[in-house]
């Protein structure tokens, strides 16, 4: 009983105490639509050794990434993480005070996150960044706030080809804010008329590259048009790996740019975490949420490191906070830092390469199977495809193969039956030509 130690006399006298008849009364605040009205339907409670035997036996059920040919993507990329990551970040020297609001205790976690945000400004072509945040789809929803800030207006626009989950993030957690959110419709095609859209009363324009249906584009007109009525252009990128070929946003004149860093240094681990990455140009740096490592010397002129900036509402009032983030992804964000350190400059060059060249022989072998239809006419290393069944019934057969066949994009708009036979893929250097044969052999059984 050491996990739950109260006996029912216990309770009963808290529950004295508090003045109330029983636990339901507890919850009387809760409206009924919200309450269960009889136990979910678990297993009853069991001994230590019996729950272990049988949260593994769930686990057995599923086919880890590792262990089959794999095409998942949508946000979240397997890459090849090498070993000395996962030695280095558990090194003493990083091990230090969780929250480095004492610097003098502090000195290595300062010290990364300085390098991280370095290198996450070097990638991003941009001028500032933070010390990291949870993840993309929330930097998404802190850059359009921030946006609006700057500009002083309400209206933001988000693209179609822009994540659905930084989409539905952006538009939850601003929904009470005051700003109004249209986002566009899904666009797999790239068809879309941003510029058409914008005016006077935009505060700023999100996007995506690659777009979430692969597509790359250049936004540096759409860049242009922003300034030109006074919006800013905030840029996602799901695939920082991407960086080390394509233009940065920075280059096209973004403004703010946001990323999802899990590709490097961390593993999809089922899901999560993940690690936001946020840049800006350096007149907004006041305005930008996170905290900001910087550089500087102590009395004895020793090189160190502090919290240069922290506007969140753990540190001032919070009506002057520019975010209620309270933390950073600072394991991953270590976890990045060492990877990209271990690549180098060229070492992202050639890997970036690598893995544009594995999606186009992947997209040139199913272009030649019947009722396969490659529908991202330019992409890096993920791209979309329409079948001649519904994407989602065509996985499930293939995961019967022990094949995991990418993402049915109606997962993220069941709303939108014209968008059932499309599916997304993804190709990185962990992907073998045996892998991409074995895909196709089976999905010409399948379809």
């Amino acid at each position: 009983m050491r996990y739950l130690p109260l006996s029912e006399a216990d309770r009963r006298a808290m529950l004295d105490a508090v003045g109330v008849s029983g636990i339901d009364a507890l919850f009387a605040d809760v409206p009924a639509a919200g309450r269960l009205q009889q136990p979910l339907d678990l297993p009853s409670h069991a001994g230590e050794l019996e729950v272990e035997g049988r949260l593994s036996a769930l686990a057995l059920k599923n086919l880890a990434a590792g262990c089959a040919p794999f095409f998942i993507g949508a946000g979240a990329y397997r890459h090849h993480v090498p070993a000395a990551v996962d030695a280095l970040i558990q090194r003493g020297e990083f091990l230090t005070s969780y929250t480095p609001y004492q610097p003098e205790v502090s000195q290595g976690t300062l010290q990364y996150l300085f390098e991280f945000q370095t290198q996450v400004a070097l990638i991003t072509d941009m001028e500032v960044a933070n010390a990291s945040m949870y993840d993309a789809a929330t930097a998404t929803a802190e850059a359009a706030a921030m946006a609006c800030r700057i500009t002083k207006r309400k209206a933001i626009l988000l693209s179609g080809d822009l994540h659905p989950h930084y989409r539905s993030v952006a538009a939850t957690a601003l929904q009470y804010t005051g700003l109004e959110v249209e986002a566009l419709p899904p666009d797999p095609l790239g068809m879309e008329d941003l510029l058409g859209r914008i005016d006077h009363q935009t505060a700023c324009v999100v996007v995506q590259n690659p777009g979430f249906f692969g597509s790359l584009k250049d936004f540096t007109a759409l860049a242009q048009a922003c300034h030109a009525v006074g919006a800013l252009l905030v840029a996602a990128v799901a695939e920082p790996v991407s960086l080390g070929l394509i233009k940065p946003p920075g280059a096209m004149g973004a403004d703010i740019v946001v990323a999802e860093g899990q590709s490097i240094g961390n593993g999809l681990n089922f899901g999560g975490p993940g690690l936001g990455l946020f840049a800006t140009r350096d007149k907004y740096v006041r305005q930008m949420p996170g905290r900001l490592v910087g550089q500087t010397v102590d009395s004895e002129g020793r090189r160190g490191w502090v919290l240069t900036l922290s506007t969140r509402e753990q540190h001032i009032r919070r009506d002057k906070a520019t975010s209620n983030i309270c933390t950073n992804s600072g394991l991953c964000a270590l976890a990045f830092s060492i990877h990209l350190a271990l690549l180098g400059e060229e070492g992202l060059r050639r890997l970036a390469r690598l893995n544009h060249a594995k999606a186009v022989s992947l997209a040139e072998k199913l272009a030649q199977v019947n009722g396969v239809k490659v529908l991202s006419p330019t992409f890096f290393n993920e791209f979309a495809v329409a079948l001649s069944k519904p994407a989602a019934e065509v996985v499930e057969a293939l995961a019967g193969h022990g094949i995991l066949a990418g993402v049915p994009v109606s997962r993220f708009y069941p709303s939108y039956p014209e968008l059932a036979p499309v599916l997304l893929l993804a190709a990185t250097e962990t992907n073998s030509e045996a892998d991409m044969d074995r895909l196709v052999a089976a999905l010409k059984e399948v379809l």
